[in-house]
């Protein structure tokens, strides 16, 4: 019998300058990035988190063009390798949020903007320092054309089964939505094809298409008594009258006959919902849960990792099979979140990590731990998930 293929690896890490892999990735090859450039603080980690550029006379002004010249190339580079349904998604904080998003509006363009997703992840807020007790981040989040991009921005795990108070004899739980379109937006002169007669029964609740016993004709109106539009066309109405409903609501004028969809919990292929803009701790993790995974793994040789959960919530909105970077790859969150991703739904993502072999703080953590370059806090957090999780670990010196 002929061997077995090999089991794909999940992670790939390359040690060296982001700026000098990238161009050796396959342009268009790359399907989402998630990174976490320094945000220029300021403060020093287990590596040094300043920029400076002597070419301005205000200390403020120098320090921001001096973070903008490292990363406008960077995310040049990047560009180049996402495919052309990708999506990249950035951690940032107040330092460099403002001068992100108009560097990632010249980069990929105004047009292919996504998001910026404030993210919770110090719920107790920071302490220090004057000023606000600050208690977020942002992710900001670009395609790399949207007519084309494969992000769904929803998930199954923000669906709420509160939402979903009633249940049919059988257990079924649903709610019920008005078939009307209640956005004001949509009305006989903008959707003249969404406007006609429908006819309901509110005794046994039958809806249909077309006149029966008992039935009486309804056309969608707006609560002041204007003409409005349905949801529905008429053949989605007759593939689907078992979950329309006619009602006996109570309305400004009295009680009328309407019709409502029979909206369900569970429907084939499961129900997603739109992701919001902020995203909360509770649901994602925090700063805190970020240090406790990698000290689970490596010890606490990173100040500042990313809980999984963050990157788990953007893959959750990409198919199981992306290829991801991670340009910036810090302490190899990205890496484990994917392995994580996989041994949940058994899917095949890989991703690629790179981290520069900058030498790590004299006296830091990650050095007295023997990690001598932050490259080797990557590697050494990818090889520790693939030893516990599987997936293997490529290293591209």
């Amino acid at each position: 019998m002929p061997a077995e293929p090999p089991a794909p690896v999940w992670n790939t890490f390359h040690a060296g300058d982001n700026l000098d892999v990238l161009p050796r990735l396959a342009p268009g090859s790359v399907d989402v990035v998630y990174t976490d450039p320094p945000y220029n603080t300021g403060n020093d980690f287990a590596y040094v988190d300043r920029f400076r550029d002597g070419s301005h006379a205000d200390p403020y002004a120098r320090r921001h063009a001096a973070w903008t010249a490292m990363m406008r190339p960077r995310l040049e580079a990047i560009r180049e390798v996402l495919a052309p349904h990708g999506a990249i998604f950035v951690s940032i904080d107040d330092n460099e949020a403002a001068h992100l998003r108009l560097l990632m509006d010249e980069v990929f363009g105004e047009a292919n903007f996504l998001a910026q997703v404030v993210v919770n992840l110090n719920p107790k807020g920071r302490q220090l320092g004057r000023g606000f007790a600050t208690s977020h981040e942002y992710v900001l989040a670009y395609a790399r054309d949207l007519a084309l991009c494969a992000v769904d921005a929803s998930t199954h795990e923000s669906v709420d089964e509160a939402d979903f108070p009633l249940s049919t004899d059988d257990g079924r739980r649903f709610r019920y939505l008005p078939l009307r379109n209640t956005n004001k937006k949509f009305n006989p002169l903008t959707a003249p094809t969404l406007h006609f007669p429908l006819y309901g029964d509110p005794v046994s609740g039958r809806v249909a298409t077309t006149e029966f016993p008992g039935s009486q004709a309804l056309t969608p109106v707006f609560g002041d008594g204007r003409p409005a539009v349905w949801r529905w066309s008429r053949p989605r109405i007759d593939e689907r009258p078992d979950d329309l409903e006619c009602r006996v609501i109570r309305g400004r004028h009295g009680e009328r006959a309407d019709i409502f969809q029979r909206d369900w919990l569970h429907r084939e292929g499961g129900r997603r919902k739109k992701l919001r803009t902020i995203w909360l701790s509770a649901e994602i993790g925090s700063t805190d849960t970020a240090v406790a995974e990698l000290k689970a793994l490596l010890g606490h040789v990173f100040e500042s990792p990313k809980p999984t959960g963050l990157v788990r919530r953007i893959l959750a909105t990409l198919p199981d099979d992306v290829v991801v970077l991670d340009p910036f790859a810090g302490s190899g969150t990205t890496g484990h979140a994917v392995a994580l991703a996989n041994l949940a739904d058994g899917g095949t993502r890989h991703c690629i990590s790179i981290n520069s072999t900058e030498p790590t703080r004299a006296g830091s953590n990650a050095q007295l731990a023997g990690l001598p370059t932050v490259a080797d806090i990557t590697r050494a957090r990818l090889r520790a998930v693939a030893d516990q999780l599987g997936g293997g670990l490529q290293v591209v010196e």
